[in-house]
């Protein structure tokens, strides 16, 4: 590939070129970013230090915060540290790998809260059955699934960012390397290309998001003869996955799909899934639910109390 370009590196145009803006994000960004692995962490510890690991929701949940952690760390790092350089490059070799990590991981993580809906399906539209059809082998089976979708998603993006030639602009305007920035420098008819990207990731973001509003629909609807303590119960679960899979798939929608092109405002957009999303989850996911709110107490306040007693 090394004849169809001559670049070594890119330069990322990032968010913006004030320097007082540059400062302020830097500052925002860095808090959110501790947020994100304080927050997931937290819930990655009490979830596998608990009785909750053994339940499914909380054992995909415990995937899901890691999957955030992971996702996010492609990302917000050199996105902190770019914002104190005046010169912002990401090499060929590291922007490929950014391509692959970012959709490998955002797939995965995708396929999660997908999982996560049908498990509540299960839960709340099929309670008797639910310990057999959630059973503990075809859980891992599932997550097994969704990081081999991660795989079938991304090296499909990977081909086609390599195959791209670069014969000289080599400015992206974002802070990260993704397809579409990355077909507006490329040297060549990316026509074609932009088509593949958007049946690629388009249309798997468009159809989960309808599989995703679809389970939620029909959970809702079920809910009609279940006690109101039941109901009250499924309405906060089922409320706190909504909010995530809103605050994620809203943005990606709108980034990628429409007509393979790429706009100053994907920038923003992009915030949303790459940090605003997973520095919620754990807030979204903890503040309403008793179960977790407990597990966490019980596994922090013990940790706490052996090390003063060791002491």
């Amino acid at each position: 590939m090394e004849s169809q370009r001559n670049i070594s590196e890119f330069i990322l145009l990032g968010l913006s070129y004030n320097q007082n803006i540059q400062k302020f994000c830097f500052v925002f960004f860095l808090f959110c970013y501790v947020s994100i692995l304080v927050g997931n962490l937290l819930i990655l510890v009490s979830v596998r230090c608990s009785d909750l690991f053994y339940q499914p929701m909380y054992y995909f949940l415990s995937h899901l915060s890691f999957m955030d952690i992971s996702y996010t760390s492609c990302v917000t790092p050199k996105l902190i540290g770019d914002l104190l350089l005046a010169r912002k490059t990401i090499s060929y070799d590291n922007c490929m790998l950014q391509v692959f990590a970012l959709h490998f991981l955002g797939m995965i993580e995708i396929l999660i809260l997908t999982i996560m809906a049908f498990d509540r399906y299960a839960a709340i539209c099929k309670p008797l059955h639910y310990l057999l059809i959630m059973n503990r082998t075809r859980c891992h089976l599932l997550v097994l699934a969704a990081w081999a979708g991660g795989a079938l998603h991304s090296f499909p993006q990977l081909l086609m960012a390599i195959q791209l030639p670069f014969c000289g602009p080599n400015e992206i305007d974002h802070y990260f390397c993704d397809i579409f920035p990355l077909l507006k420098v490329a040297c060549t008819d990316t026509y074609i290309t932009g088509v593949l990207v958007v049946a690629n990731s388009g249309m798997v973001t468009l159809v989960t998001f309808v599989l995703l509003f679809g389970s939620y629909v029909v959970i809702l609807f079920s809910l009609g003869n279940r006690s109101a303590e039941g109901r009250r119960k499924a309405l906060s679960t089922c409320g706190s996955h909504i909010t995530v899979v809103i605050l994620c798939f809203g943005p990606l929608i709108f980034v990628y799909l429409r007509p393979p092109t790429s706009f100053p405002e994907d920038k923003i957009f992009a915030l949303f899934y790459t940090i605003i999303a997973p520095m919620f989850n754990p807030l979204i996911y903890t503040l309403r639910n008793t179960e977790m709110k407990k597990a966490m107490r019980r596994v922090w306040c013990q940790r706490i109390f052996s090390e003063e007693k060791h002491n």
